[in-house]
Formats: structure tokens, C-alpha cells, sequence
């Protein structure tokens, strides 16, 4: 397949949301809150309500996997494949890091406060289900089995913020090579880890349909756009952002792309997934990133970059419309 295709996110630096897009941003994130039984506030704010950003060290430490493979010397850093690009500035590191979406350790922004008694090694990756040779990987095979290179995504959250960041990692359908999968493999599901005595939003948040889990159809997962990434910012993952393995799916909403798996399942039937399991209505399975379908309490017609603040257009399947539109008639 030719990578080398044209971009269409060639767009302007300096463009700035509007209230009527936008609207009380902290307003936003206490209402998304409020429907799910969860108090908090912040969308989108420069800081995590009421707390004081950490110094890059501390949040280093915070996020810093011990006891990962020799063989992760052999990968990180990566070559880039040139094939992929951004189209605008590169997210900073530090802001990447310090704003993430991780339920299992906070509601709010701030995993990385509640990462530290997490334990991603020693780590296995089970891959069954609907195949002929289902495996279980751990973090050794993974680095030594699998040509790693980095790859330079735009990464689209359903709450309308974004960031461009550099992954390691290698192609979901290389994984799916090795167990063969058969003819009735028609969905693949992604389970995350299930620690309460290591995650504390496990047990704060009782209603939510844990363990984590989402999916994508067989032959979304068997495009070449699809990341099984180990790494980011030429370094292995910290946790808060998935760390050992997660999965990157650039044309989607990043919801889809879960972190930390444990498990990765061929089904013959469409997979319960955790967000549209919860709440069907504001989450769908699908989850293509789409300016022209509004999520029920905001737009999505721009997004503004972590750090920055830069506003931009939201593209049509993130901008990746031309590898992966022809999956969708």
C-alpha cells in the first residue's frame, strides 16, 4: 500500500474557538460528569481544577515503568516512517503527559497523581478467540517479534481537544498475522487491565462497566493506520499513557483506543464495549471522527490543541480519510 498520499490538513496556526462552539468549558465537563454520577470540572481548563501542575521530574517519576525488558534498548527510539506527519506543531511532551484521559485512576485529568502503585511488568498480552494459533505475548516477544517504528498521529478526543504526538509501535494486523485468523473472525475486542488494588478509580466508580474493553470491526483492525504503540516521545509509554501496550487508532475518537491490554479477542459478533455499553446515547461503536455530527452536549466541528490552545477545523475522519474512507459505503 502507498503511504504516500495526500494530506488534507494543510490548515492555518492560529485559529481560535468561539464561545458559541465552546461555550463555559468547566460548565461542560461538570454536566459530563454529572451524567455519569461522577462530580468534577475542567474541560479543556489550562490545569486540573484546583491542583497545581508537577515539575517535568515529578511527572517523570510519576509515569516511570521499572523492570521493562533489555530488548526495549533495541527499540526506543525508533526510526520514523516519513509516510506520516502531523500537518501542524508537535504536542509538547510535558502537556501530552501531564492531561490524559485514564478512568481506572481519575475522572479528572490528572492519572498521572494515581499511576505510581500501578504494575505494568511483568506483562502478557493474550490474543484469542476466532483463530488458529492464539497466543499469549509478553513484553520480550513484542519488542523482539515486531519491527517498531514511530509514527507522527494526530490523536482527536471526543471532548474536542487534540494533540499530535510521535508512537512506537508496529501495525495491529502484523499481531493478527501470527494467530491466523479465521474466516469467522468478524470484530476484534481490546480489554484493559483490571486491578482495583492498583487503580483507584476501579472501586471509586462502581457503575462503570469495568473491565475497560472496545472494539473495531475486523477490517478496521486489519488497516495499516492501526497502532499496537509500546512507546511515545521516542520512550516506552509512561502509564498514564497505557503503558506497556495500547492501541492507536488515529481516524477515531481517542475513547477507542484502549490502554494498558491485557487481552485481544476475535469474535464473530459485535463486542459490548465500555462507553457505548454505558452511555449508547452520546457513545457509539463506531466513533469516526466526524465535524458534521455533533456529540449530543457539544460540536465538533473544531478542536483545541493540549498546550497550545490552538483552534482547527475537525477533518473528516481526523484527517485520514484517504487510507481508511473506502471502509465506510
Amino acid at each position: 500500500m502507498n503511504f504516500f498520499v495526500r494530506r488534507p490538513w494543510d490548515l492555518p496556526q492560529k485559529l481560535h474557538t468561539t464561545p458559541e462552539v465552546f461555550g463555559d468549558r468547566k460548565q461542560h465537563r461538570r454536566d459530563f460528569l454529572k451524567s455519569m454520577g461522577v462530580a468534577g470540572s475542567g474541560l479543556l481548563t489550562a490545569g486540573i481544577a484546583g491542583c497545581s501542575k508537577p515539575t517535568p521530574e515529578e511527572l517523570e517519576q510519576a509515569g516511570q515503568v521499572e523492570s521493562l525488558p533489555e530488548s526495549k534498548d533495541t527499540i526506543f527510539p525508533a526510526a520514523r516512517n516519513e509516510a506520516f506527519e502531523y500537518g501542524r506543531p508537535e504536542t509538547d511532551q510535558f502537556e501530552a503527559a501531564y492531561y490524559t484521559n485514564f478512568y481506572e485512576f481519575s475522572v479528572q485529568k490528572d492519572s498521572y497523581r494515581y499511576v505510581e502503585p500501578f504494575k505494568p511488568t511483568p506483562w502478557t498480552l493474550e490474543v484469542a478467540g476466532e483463530c488458529d494459533n492464539p497466543r499469549k505475548f509478553d513484553l520480550d516477544e513484542l519488542y523482539k517479534e515486531f519491527q517498531h517504528e514511530e509514527r507522527a498521529y494526530r490523536f482527536r478526543c471526543v471532548e474536542a481537544w487534540a494533540m499530535c504526538v510521535p508512537w512506537t509501535g508496529f501495525p495491529l494486523n502484523k499481531l493478527l498475522e501470527k494467530v491466523s485468523p479465521k474466516s469467522s473472525a468478524k470484530y476484534v475486542s481490546f480489554q484493559t487491565f483490571y486491578r482495583p488494588e492498583q487503580a483507584r478509580g476501579i472501586e471509586a466508580y462502581p457503575e462503570f462497566p469495568w473491565p475497560y474493553t472496545e472494539g473495531l470491526t475486523i477490517e478496521e483492525a486489519r488497516n495499516e493506520l492501526v497502532l499496537l504503540a509500546t512507546g511515545v516521545f521516542g520512550e516506552p509509554l509512561p502509564k498514564q499513557h497505557g503503558a506497556p501496550v495500547r492501541v492507536v487508532i488515529p481516524w477515531k475518537y481517542g475513547f477507542k483506543g484502549a490502554k494498558s491490554i491485557v487481552r485481544i479477542q476475535l469474535m464473530d459478533k459485535k463486542p459490548v464495549t465500555f462507553w457505548n455499553d454505558y452511555n449508547p446515547r452520546e457513545y457509539g461503536f463506531e466513533a469516526n471522527v466526524d465535524p458534521t455530527v455533533p456529540h449530543p452536549r457539544w460540536s465538533q466541528a473544531r478542536e483545541r490543541m493540549l498546550g497550545s490552545g490552538d483552534s482547527f477545523e475537525t477533518l473528516p475522519f481526523n484527517g485520514y480519510g484517504d487510507y481508511v474512507g473506502s471502509l465506510y459505503s
